[in-house]
């Protein structure tokens, strides 16, 4: 429906206040009513036009009209205060998680994080400013449960979706016995400690050995009588090692930055994307209204190594990488440089490496086969 409205000047030297009081006892509709210097202005409708032109010269004034414009009932539907509660409501509720779900095809594992999310407070109808960052979530249920090697997040506006991922399962391999062994040195060094399963030791604390020298032995002897029962165990020592290193002078490298927040809106009568792609499908409005999509900022850069930083940035960074190929029983007690070349695009050189590891291995025991 469309109705028009009018702007009426009314001017003159007539009884202007006698033509008000007689369009209002007819009951005509007079809005927005203003007096100033003797001219009224106000508005009305098409009804209203007519009864002011039938009348206007009884009381000797002069009548200007202006069309205003079109009010439609759509304008008059945005303009309600219906619509702005309309608006308001799903604004405000898409700032709150209304749905958790966790995707598992093992229902224990998802009763476990069920329990565990409620225990740390996420859970429907909370508001998203106060829920944890995914890598705290992901940290949390990871140290929780041993079984999960990775928890992945999918949230869509109001909803989180959490997909737990397993670890394989180990099969057990039963180890087959093997010959019974002496325990000897793989390379020189001064024993530190003992730490034997079975067997005898055959040097002790503080005794410097040679490569191939016997630490422990699986033979026993009492008496007349010899028994093969094989060394089990670790002997540790400290040993000095060169460590020939060759690395790039300039390396790229990324950091994980603060997590952003991105809203978009969309309008539930706004075809979409998918929307587009898909003609043969049932139209559906969005939901909801205000979407948030979470990412990670991740900074990449390059940089350089320089004459100076042999102590600070080569020799942590060459200790690091030794140790994540080593044992993990292996520390390295101190470093000494023994000389570092800066070339265009590489750095080489060697450090010696003061450590401390086990240095047994197994050398099976001759029994004349």
């Amino acid at each position: 429906m469309v109705r028009k409205r009018y702007d009426v000047k009314v001017s003159g030297k007539g009884d202007i206040s006698g033509f008000l009081t007689k369009l209002v006892s007819d009951k005509t509709k007079v809005m927005s009513l203003s007096i100033v210097d003797g001219v009224a202005r106000f508005q009305t409708d098409k009804q209203g036009i007519s009864r002011i032109r039938r009348i206007r010269r009884r009381y000797g004034l002069k009548i200007l009209f202006s069309q205003v414009g079109y009010v439609t009932g759509a304008q008059r539907i945005f303009s309600s205060y219906r619509f702005l509660i309309a608006c308001v409501i799903p604004f405000a509720a898409s700032f709150f998680l209304w749905t958790i779900e966790v995707e598992s095809d093992i229902p224990e594992v998802v009763e476990r994080i069920e329990q565990k999310l409620e225990k740390s407070s996420i859970i429907p109808l909370r508001p998203l400013m106060l829920i944890p960052e995914e890598g705290e979530i992901r940290r949390d249920l990871m140290l929780d449960d041993p079984s999960l090697s990775w928890v992945r997040f999918k949230r869509v506006g109001t909803s989180l979706t959490i997909i737990p991922m397993l670890s394989p399962t180990l099969d057990t391999v039963t180890e087959k016995e093997s010959r019974p062994s002496d325990l000897v040195a793989r390379t020189g060094g001064v024993i530190s400690r003992f730490e034997l399963k079975r067997g005898e030791r055959v040097g002790h604390v503080h005794q410097t050995v040679k490569k191939g020298d016997v630490l422990a032995t699986g033979t026993l002897e009492q008496g007349d009588k010899t028994t093969v029962v094989g060394a089990e165990g670790a002997v540790f020592a400290d040993y000095w090692m060169e460590y020939t290193f060759s690395i790039p002078k300039t390396t790229t490298y990324r950091l994980q930055g603060e997590e952003v927040v991105e809203l978009s809106f969309s309008l539930p009568w706004k075809e979409t994307k998918d929307q587009k792609e898909n003609d043969g499908e049932k139209r559906k409005f969005e939901w909801p209204f205000v979407k948030t999509d979470r990412h990670t900022k991740v900074e990449t850069g390059q940089f350089e190594l320089t004459k100076g930083m042999e102590e600070t940035v080569i020799v942590p960074l060459l200790k690091n990488k030794y140790l994540s190929q080593a044992s993990p029983q292996a520390i390295i007690k101190d470093d000494k440089i023994l000389h570092v070349t800066f070339d265009n695009d590489k750095v080489s050189g060697t450090i010696l490496f003061h450590i401390n590891d086990n240095i047994a291995i197994k050398r099976p025991i001759s029994q004349g086969d």
